[in-house]
């Protein structure tokens, strides 16, 4: 249940169509369903104004085709599914309308809605081998109402391809900066922009990056004024948390 519907109800009282009794029954059989093997909670998007996403690791295709029927069910009109497998996503398939998206492991019950938000996301990454992680940002943050312009290899060992799109970096409403290695991209884009920007370190790199902590603790160590960290490989985290940012409204 989101804040249009239970606004609805509100209203409904309000006109008489709806008994004060009938519509807190409603309201407290809302809030989660117990599955057995999962219990969907339904008022999240009431409290939090983002619905309930489905993490697919360690999930079977049966358990998440049973979590997804029952937000369907209830009225949910689009759900992302994380770290889907190619695999999983295929029997998902067979029962319900899926669209998967292999680089990103995401899987789309649903069309991805109009942006809304108040101004631009901008992902940028290190290099080519950061996109997995960078496309599971961008996915989670179009899925969540956001316009997206996607900067790719555009790292600190040839600066000048970041330079070249400093329009697209100045006029954002914030920034994810997606790298691995040293992870210094968060750094220099912390020092060129105005608003927040988001690093997420990855896990690529040689040896002594130890699986992107490296690249974990340079940005946690930026100067960079404004900038935070989510965790190694975390892109749903950052695409989450920018939505947020760019869904605030005084």
């Amino acid at each position: 249940m989101n804040k249009k519907q239970t606004l609805d109800i509100l209203k409904k009282i309000q006109e008489g169509t709806i008994s004060p009794e009938s519509a807190l029954l409603k309201l407290c059989t809302e809030p989660f369903e117990d599955l057995g093997y999962a219990k969907p909670d339904h008022h999240r998007e009431l409290r939090q104004g983002i619905p309930e996403i489905i993490y697919g690791a360690g999930k079977t295709a049966e358990q998440i085709t049973g979590i997804s029927s029952a937000m369907l069910d209830k009225g949910r009109q689009l759900i992302l599914i994380t770290r889907l497998s190619q695999e999983t996503a295929a029997t998902i398939e067979k029962s319900i309308p899926l669209k998967y998206h292999a680089t990103a492991r995401i899987g789309i019950i649903g069309e991805i809605p109009k942006p809304d938000g108040t101004g631009k996301i901008v992902v940028a990454t290190g290099g080519t081998s950061d996109i997995p992680v960078a496309e599971e940002a961008a996915l989670t943050a179009e899925a969540l109402g956001n316009s997206v312009i996607r900067l790719y290899d555009v790292g600190v060992a040839g600066l000048h391809r970041l330079l070249s799109r400093l329009d697209d970096i100045m006029d954002a409403q914030v920034i994810i900066a997606i790298a691995g290695m040293e992870g210094a991209l968060a750094s220099v884009i912390g020092g060129l922009v105005d608003c927040p920007v988001i690093g997420v370190p990855t896990s690529v790199g040689y040896g002594a990056s130890f699986n992107g902590l490296s690249a974990l603790l340079t940005m946690l160590n930026s100067c960079a004024s404004g900038v935070c960290v989510v965790n190694i490989d975390n892109g749903f985290g950052a695409g989450y948390l920018a939505s947020m940012i760019n869904h605030q409204r005084r």
